[in-house]
């Protein structure tokens, strides 16, 4: 293929130089944020956990790294990944395909347990150092999934997540909220009997929209 040949990039087909420039770009990104040692005191060290593609187009923001993701280095790596996936209707080798999907928590390492024993928030530094950077890169995500307070928080403001939840149609076609996939919200989903019938349903339709 000759220099001047287009390589196409989802939805918008750019200038295959304009793409090898991009991809360069992002990996030397990436490189900087896994090295990344400003958070030196976290209880475990700094282990940035993140996926980023010039042609993803989905991006998925969730919480923060726990102890097994940390220990592999893979995103979502644990029960609650396995229960985000079964939200997405999606198989792990799909979600897993960087080329598509993108995955960039609020806090990229694992941030340590509170003294009562909960997971510590995100760290505070994280996402306004390397959020925008990434995104600037990565300018074929379509849909951006948000997964839990923290990360509904950043994007959309404060308020109550069961409310942000029920109005995901005030969010789409940008972002899509969702609550954290883990133990704690079995019983929420439970007592909201419309997230597994209504919005389950449209969030699988979004992102099959957003992947063609």
């Amino acid at each position: 293929m000759s220099s001047g040949a287009a390589g196409s990039l989802g939805s918008r087909t750019l200038p295959l130089s304009s793409s090898r420039k991009g991809r360069g770009s992002l990996e030397k990104l990436t490189a900087e944020i896994r090295a990344c040692r400003v958070c030196a005191d976290l209880p475990l060290g700094p282990r940035p956990v993140l996926r980023a593609s010039v042609t993803a187009r989905l991006l998925i923001i969730g919480q923060a790294p726990g102890t097994k993701v940390h220990a592999s280095g893979i995103p979502w790596n644990d029960p609650s990944g396995e229960r985000l996936r079964q939200w997405l209707g999606m198989e792990r080798d799909t979600f897993y395909d960087e080329s598509r999907i993108a995955i960039v928590p609020m806090g990229l390492c694992y941030p340590g347990r509170l003294a009562n024993g909960g997971d510590a928030p995100p760290r505070a530094e994280c996402a306004p150092l390397w959020h925008a950077k990434l995104l600037a890169l990565m300018p074929e995500i379509r849909l951006t999934l948000l997964v839990g307070g923290y990360a509904l928080a950043y994007a959309l403001g404060r308020g109550a997540m069961t409310e942000q939840v029920r109005a995901y149609r005030e969010c789409l076609p940008r972002h899509f909220p969702l609550p954290h996939p883990s133990w704690r919200t079995v019983a929420w989903e439970k007592r909201n009997p419309w997230f597994g019938d209504e919005v389950l349903p449209a969030l699988r339709r979004e992102v099959a929209r957003a992947l063609r």
